[in-house]
């Protein structure tokens, strides 16, 4: 939602020209929240804003912006100005920004830019997208070991305007193989022994990310060891760059809306939800619908097949909607359990014993309550007592069977070197529905004859 509050004073003083209040607007509140009120500007206006800011608070503001207006400003403006935008963005989020431009947009700018940023945007264009590599900033504080703690200091201040962060210092060699790692904190610590080096401070049993490793793997790793950062080497342990706790979040969120996605049977969206072309949007909603749908009709033949049945005992006919719900329900609640412990790390394939165990008792519990319930309500619409007994028994089978299933089918899935949210919900629920209807059919015939 377009925040409005100051809107209006923010269009007088660009009418008026009032540099210093425009400066002061710049600098008084968070980045964050600055992009935030200018979010009602037109592109030319919040471009004017800009201008008033430093550089570098420039690149600040404008790292706030939503991706569709910082391309559209990068597009609208000369080459040499966005030039100047571009420089003091951090490196990850600029090969972002630069491989979302168009082709001849990049030719005009990619001149202009100093030769060191130049090389660093081609190096970490050569990396995939979702690997440590295309994740990672360049901009990161390296140190030698034989530096004391006054000296360090000293070369961290000289540093300190061109990092992205300063949590933690990376000791290096000559070849910059990293070495160990201190964290400023410890380092101002130590400023009572000024004579101590980083060779005998550093803690060298480093956490890292190698340069191909998925990004999914990274973020699991800044999680579990609780890292704000993490460093990324090469396969011979030459110290590239490093991965802030900001883009794991990032990360983590788009891990999660992935798994959500399929969870629901959507295949993941690449775009924002308002966004995204409507036939797109279709296609990855109607892939799996499709398939849901011709499990569906599997559900309508195994009804059919039972014709004779349902007719006989036409009574039965009522609690189908309630037998398959109960079973397709309790699956996908066991399916999402476990896809969920399973990309956060909680479970893995060697504990699949455990998990049916427990599935299994959990079934037991579930399907004995609701079975108690249904046998209530049969009683009411069955010919006798004893034809009633046909709905708690097959609520407790088919809940068993729901539960079984939901577990099993995604670590079946992790086995093969699938991704376990694919085996979405409804796709858990449609296999549940059609053993529902063979075991509620089957338990009536053997009581029922």
């Amino acid at each position: 939602m377009v925040n409005t509050l100051f809107l209006p004073e923010l269009r007088e003083m660009l009418a008026e020209n009032n540099r210093a209040e425009l400066e002061e607007f710049c600098v008084t509140l968070n980045p964050g929240r600055t992009a935030e009120f200018m979010e009602g500007l037109s592109n030319d206006e919040a471009w004017q804003v800009l201008q008033f800011a430093e550089a570098d608070r420039r690149a600040e503001i404008f790292s706030y912006f939503e991706e569709d207006r910082q391309l559209e400003l990068l597009e609208l403006q000369s080459a040499k100005q966005v030039a100047k935008l571009v420089e003091e963005i951090p490196p990850d989020d600029r090969i972002d920004l630069i491989q979302q431009l168009g082709d001849e947009r990049v030719a005009e700018i990619m001149p202009l830019l100093p030769i060191e940023d130049r090389r660093n945007i081609q190096r970490l264009g050569c990396y995939e997208d979702e690997s440590a590599g295309g994740l990672m900033t360049t901009d990161v504080a390296m140190l030698t070991e034989s530096l004391t703690v006054r000296q360090a200091l000293d070369e961290l201040a000289k540093q300190a305007s061109d990092l992205e962060t300063i949590y933690y210092l990376y000791v290096v060699d000559n070849d910059r193989s990293l070495r160990g790692i201190v964290s400023t904190r410890q380092l101002i610590s130590s400023l009572n022994h000024p004579e101590r080096t980083l060779g005998e401070m550093m803690e060298s049993d480093v956490v890292v990310a190698l340069v191909t490793e998925d990004q999914e793997s990274v973020a699991e790793k800044v999680e579990r060891y609780n890292l704000l950062a993490i460093p990324v080497v090469d396969s011979r342990h030459k110290l590239l760059g490093i991965i802030t706790h900001d883009d794991v979040i990032d990360v983590l969120r788009e891990e999660y809306t992935e798994d959500a996605q399929r969870i629901a049977a959507v295949a993941p969206l690449e775009e924002n939800y308002l966004q995204i072309a409507l036939f797109t949007l279709s296609w990855k909603r109607g892939l799996w619908l499709t398939i849901l749908f011709f499990a569906a009709i599997l559900t309508a033949v195994a009804l059919e097949h039972y014709h004779q049945e349902t007719e006989k005992y036409g009574w039965l006919v009522a609690f189908i909607p309630l037998i398959i719900s109960a079973g397709g329900n309790s699956g996908s609640q066991s399916a999402t359990l476990v896809i969920t412990a399973m990309t956060s790390g909680q479970l893995a394939l060697k504990d699949w014993r455990t998990v049916m165990r427990r599935e299994v008792i959990v079934s037991l519990m579930l399907g004995g309550f609701l079975a108690l319930i249904g046998f209530i309500v049969a009683t009411l619409l069955a010919p006798s007592l004893y034809a009633s007994l046909v709905i708690p028994l097959t609520l407790l089978a088919v809940i068993m069977v729901g539960c079984f299933f939901g577990a099993l089918l995604p670590m079946m899935f992790q086995r093969l070197g699938l991704d376990p949210a694919m085996m979405s919900n409804p796709f858990v629920a449609g296999i549940v529905d059609i053993l529902g209807i063979v075991i509620y059919i089957n338990i009536a015939r053997l009581m029922l004859g």
